[in-house]
């Protein structure tokens, strides 16, 4: 499927981030987490009509963040996104 628009790289690298953030990946249980590469693949490839929306929130997110969230440290990004999902991240 063609995305009507697509990502650009550092939204890609805060999208794979964000993943990661959301779904890690467990040892315990033997399962890759959303920021795996072929995991990051197919939602890519499924973003379809939802491309702008995400963007939309991916800009956002990287606004908050002064710089991509995929360039900060592992406790800046959690305050980032904290600072996000306080707002209501309205694209999210």
């Amino acid at each position: 499927m063609i995305a009507e628009k697509s990502l650009t790289t550092a939204q890609r690298d805060d999208l794979r981030v964000i993943a990661g953030l959301m779904i890690p990946q467990s040892d315990e249980y033997k399962v890759p987490g959303a920021d795996d590469a072929a995991i990051q693949g197919d939602i890519l490839a499924t973003l379809g009509r939802d491309t702008k929306m995400v963007s939309a929130a991916l800009d956002h997110i990287a606004k908050l963040a002064g710089k991509p969230l995929a360039a900060l440290d592992d406790a800046r990004r959690d305050a980032v996104v904290s600072e996000f999902r306080a707002g209501g991240g309205a694209s999210a």
